[in-house]
């Protein structure tokens, strides 16, 4: 094994773990090394293994002109006396402004007094502790642990840590990350009070081994033309590319679409097969800093107690943040060209709403993962386009007929003189038809024979979205080099586990020390993970029966108002009662369910973290899961009651069901609940994205500015002033932390549910998400841009769990809107009577065909109307919505049989329906294949080259060894000068012989 002279005049053996780029944890021991005696001065290591091939050339930049250092720029000679930077430099640079500033790390600064320059760690007390603990860990076999993980309990233990024991983890995982071979930078006098930042730089030799080490595929200098498809799918595609070349925006490639470089694993033994000419761009920023992230995540702190890695010193606050460094500035003169502010201009810009996205660019700042979701938002906000117009055209075909309705004209007749049934018990009087006029106009809007066109419109459009989906993420797999990833994720990640469950198994470990065997792998069983099971679901069914009790409540609530306002002296009160209550009833519905949002995403939170998943992938998908049905049950509760259970379990005239008492269940109105459930699905939607979705989004983060500048005591020149001096990473410290895509797909999720599960009450739905994503495109890409700090870039192969959940809301779409328009509308009774009751075939006679008569004498006592002279005349009979038998029959108030017939037909319809649409769907989704016969084809191509390029390189480096050969066995040129050649003897072998 290779050998390396230490600059101190040490030895450094390397073995083969950091021969693959992985160095092995280091341990921290609490004596203090000499080389920490400075603070102000930190060691930098570059004695890694050089890359192959260019071995003296490889770690040769800009530091090449000066005589190389073995320690960084020390801290007193940063700034001058007056504290101003000595090299001013507001880009994400060190302060030499050549070496860039790949990671930023920001902890306390808390100067020590008098008292506190005594280390605490010197201390005769804490040398009796840590003397103590030494012991109870050799002579027990669990030593004493924290009682709760220490990133779950971060904010109790901050104020248990002594900065001085926080700045001596500081130091010993610095020691750490530089024996890895990064770079550091300590910045403390910075404009920030209390705020120090350690700035890290990966160099070039950092940068390759780890890019070999995680499978980084990058651009080759193999180039081939992409041939475009000549089916008439793609040649549609192309003419639709070139009609709308407009709304593209301008963003500038680097090499034209035709064009496509060869990409391939980088590999330091094959660093001549890639463009290496400037590498200050072949790694770019994104690529860095998720490099330097893989690095921190592998660097541990071995403590008494425990492993800490990078999380567990965030949780911890020893560090206070870690973050990466956006490109550069975006307003102001002196912003020079970057990446960010061609976003800001061409993408995060409310004037260029009508333009496409710049996905390759998102892609290339932000990383795979977020490029994906606003790809996915890009293709849902598209294909909302025809569904908004069919869904407008269906409204306005209401709107035409209306007057051509004949139910409802028979409603608005004041001819038929049809006297109603109490709505409520001895509040109520009796009511003419005639009043409802109004309501029976407004349903046929939402209730007419479209609807049914629209429901299974809406059904294959989702099916249509997921296969366009499908394609569109295939290409994007194509473009940016991920086919083959998910593979070599699952590889590479398997390894990472979350910081929570490293230290549960820890505690596990030291508990069972002496009863397991020593090659036996400890590990979270479901036993250990039980009680936090148990938890989850009864917390989980605790929830959802609030939410149902809350709904409960709601309900008892339009009870009891409404006999308020029947028995009201105000006119104008008692004239609008149903109006006032839906509406009323719907507000609160929706302020519970924004409330009730916030609540379960953070017991959802917790809930997951209980259950101590191994990996971030788990985790992130266990708590997706569990946000998901609490926030859908709170959401669509309400709207289910409405469509499906209101009206239904009400009884009749004399035969009230009632609960909680003397609350009798409500009824619909008598042109149905759609209206009632029209009315709650558009004031939820428009209100959860008007409030939740916007409102907030915008609200909260300049109220966050707001406050932060009350606080602040300078003014605002003074502030701008400052701004103007600051440096890259002091403003992103300024901006809010990134805490994943979740709430971004979760609030569209909702959306799609609003969108496909009841649209046969709503056909506007798609329209106002149209409009909605319109904003919201724009609004996530100015927060992405200039509020949030710069994410992580992850890959992602597709959006994950997301998907699963489309493609299942798709499925009960289909069933949820057979029963809307079977049982929720009139559809069916009118199709039933129009075919098998209407003497002459029409609708004429429907309206008294589906009233039932009830003898007012047969009401129990107490529940009669207070005024049953209410209409000026006495009433002997009242008509009520049902189809029960009269009192005159063999058998009064019993179902009749058109009832059965019309269950009947529902019954049939639903079946008949969710078998049509679901077997359309299953032929739309077989008959468009799932990768776009172009991008096979390119992907075979790719292959194909590959293959070849490495041949020719092996077939190369045979020729090379042969001509080696042949050089051997000939006296070389410049011997040749020197001194006559001398003849060779070597033995003949029989095979040599002619």
């Amino acid at each position: 094994m290779e050998r390396q002279d230490e600059p101190g005049g040490g030895l450094k053996h390397h073995d083969s773990a950091e021969e693959l780029g992985s160095p092995p944890f280091s341990s921290c021991e609490y004596s203090r090394s000499p080389e920490l005696e400075e603070p102000a001065k930190m060691r930098r290591n570059d004695n890694y293994l050089p890359v192959p091939g260019e071995e003296k050339n490889l770690d040769v930049d800009f530091t090449s002109t000066k005589p190389r250092s073995n320690e960084s720029i020390p801290m007193k000679n940063l700034y001058a006396d007056d504290g101003s930077p000595l090299y001013p430099q507001l880009g994400p640079y060190f302060s030499d402004g050549r070496r860039r500033v790949d990671y930023v790390l920001a902890y306390h600064i808390q100067k020590p007094s008098g008292i506190r320059r005594q280390s605490s760690r010197f201390g005769d007390t804490n040398f009796i502790r840590r003397l103590r603990r030494s012991l109870s860990m050799r002579s027990s076999r669990a030593p004493l642990q924290p009682k709760e993980d220490p990133e779950i309990a971060a904010q109790e233990q901050r104020t248990d840590y002594h900065e001085d024991d926080k700045r001596f983890r500081r130091e010993e995982f610095e020691e750490n990350l530089l024996e890895t071979g990064l770079e550091l930078e300590k910045d403390d006098g910075c404009k920030i009070p209390g705020i120090g930042f350690l700035k890290i730089h990966a160099p070039w030799n950092v940068l390759c081994r780890e890019a070999e080490f995680m499978k980084l595929k990058m651009p080759t200098k193999k180039v081939y033309d992409v041939k475009q498809g000549s089916n008439v799918v793609e040649k549609i595609r192309l003419f639709i590319h070139k009609v709308t070349a407009p709304l593209h925006p301008k963003v500038d490639a680097n090499r034209p679409d035709s064009v496509k470089s060869l990409s391939h694993p980088f590999s330091r033994e094959k660093q001549h097969l890639f463009d290496l000419s400037d590498r200050d761009k072949f790694f770019d920023s994104k690529t860095r800093s998720s490099i330097v992230y893989e690095v921190l995540k592998r660097t541990r702190c071995t403590k008494a107690k425990y492993s800490m890695g990078i999380t567990s010193l965030l949780a911890n606050g020893v560090y206070t943040s870690a973050y990466p460094l956006h490109d550069g500035d975006i307003e102001g003169v002196n912003a020079e060209p970057n990446d960010r502010k061609l976003l800001y201009e061409e993408w995060a810009s409310y004037s260029v709403f009508y333009k496409y996205q710049p996905i390759g660019l998102i892609r290339k700042y932000f990383g795979e993962k977020v490029g994906l979701y606003f790809a996915w938002l890009g293709v849902y906000t598209q294909m909302l386009i025809p569904a908004a117009i069919v869904g407008v055209i269906v409204f306005l075909y209401g709107c035409a007929t209306v007057d051509d309705n004949i139910p409802s004209m028979e409603i608005c007749d004041p001819r038929n003189n049809i006297t109603m049934c109490p709505l409520c018990d001895h509040a109520c009087s009796y009511w003419k038809l005639v009043t409802a006029c109004g309501t029976a106009r407004a349903s046929h809007l939402f209730d007419n024979p479209a609807t049914v066109f629209f429901s299974i419109f809406m059904a294959l459009w989702a099916v249509l979205f997921m296969e366009h989906w499908k394609r569109r993420q295939m290409r994007l797999n194509y473009i940016w080099d991920l086919t083959g990833f998910g593979e070599e994720e699952e590889e590479e990640h398997k390894d990472h586990n979350r910081a929570e469950y490293e230290f549960r198994v820890m505690q596990k470990t030291m508990k069972q020390e002496h009863s397991i065997p020593k090659d036996e792998k400890v590990k979270l069983t479901c036993t250990d993970r039980l009680p936090a099971y148990l938890t989850t679901v009864v917390m989980m069914c605790f929830m959802i029966a609030v939410t149902f009790a809350i709904v409960f409540g709601v309900i008892l609530y339009r009870i009891s108002i409404k006999a308020a306002l029947h028995i009201s002296t105000y006119p104008a009160a008692r004239s609008n009662i149903r109006a006032t209550v839906k509406t009323t009833a719907a507000i609160i519905n929706l302020i519970v369910i924004i409330i009730l949002d916030e609540i379960y995403a953070s017991i959802a939170r917790w809930l997951t973290t209980l259950e101590v998943p191994k990996t971030d992938k788990s985790f992130e998908e266990r708590l997706i899961f569990k946000t998901f049905i609490l926030k859908f049950v709170n959401a669509f509760t309400p709207i289910v009651y409405l469509a499906f259970f209101r009206g239904r379990l009400v009884g009749r005239p004399g035969n009230y069901l009632y609960v909680v008492g003397s609350y009798r269940m409500e009824e619909c109105a008598h042109a149905g609940c759609l209206m009632e459930l029209c009315i709650q699905l558009c004031i939820t939607m428009l209100g959860k994205q008007l409030i939740q979705n916007n409102l907030f989004e915008i609200g909260i983060p300049k109220l966050k500015k707001l406050l932060r500048k009350r606080k602040s005591d300078l003014d605002s020149k003074q502030e701008e002033e400052l701004n103007k001096t600051m440096q890259r990473h002091e403003k992103d410290h300024f901006l809010g932390p990134f805490v994943g895509l979740s709430p971004e797909y979760m609030e569209m999720i909702i959306q799609f549910g609003m969108v496909t599960l009841f649209v046969a009450s709503f056909p506007l739905a798609p329209l106002f998400a149209l409009l909605n994503n319109i904003i919201e495109i724009r609004l996530d890409a100015k927060k992405f841009v200039m509020e949030l700090r710069r994410p992580i870039a992850a890959k992602a192969k597709d959006i994950g769990i997301w998907y699963n959940l489309l493609r299942g809301l798709s499925k009960v779409a289909v069933i949820v809107n057979a029963f809307v328009i079977s049982f929720t509308s009139d559809f069916i009774p009118r199709l039933v009577y129009q075919y098998t009751y209407s003497p002459d075939g029409t609708m004429h006679g429907f309206i008294n065909h589906t009233l039932s008569y009830f003898n007012v004498s047969d009401f129990q006592p107490g529940t009669d109307p207070l005024q049953p002279m209410h209409l000026g005349y006495p009433v002997d009979m009242c008509r009520y919505k049902d189809y029960r038998e009269p009192p005159w029959s063999n058998t009064p108030y019993e179902l009749s049989k058109e009832f059965w017939a019309i269950l009947a037909a529902r019954l049939a319809f639903v079946i008949v329906f969710q078998n049509v649409v679901m077997l359309m769907s299953d032929f739309v989704d077989w008959l468009i294949p799932d990768i776009p016969k172009d991008i096979s084809l390119q992907i075979h191509k790719e292959k194909i080259l590959m293959v070849e390029l490495f041949m020719k390189e092996e077939q190369g480096k045979r020729l090379a060894a042969r001509d080696k050969d042949s050089q051997d066995n000939y006296t070389s040129p410049s011997s040749a000068n020197e001194s006559p050649p001398q003849p060779r003897s070597r033995p003949i072998s029989h095979a040599n012989c002619c």
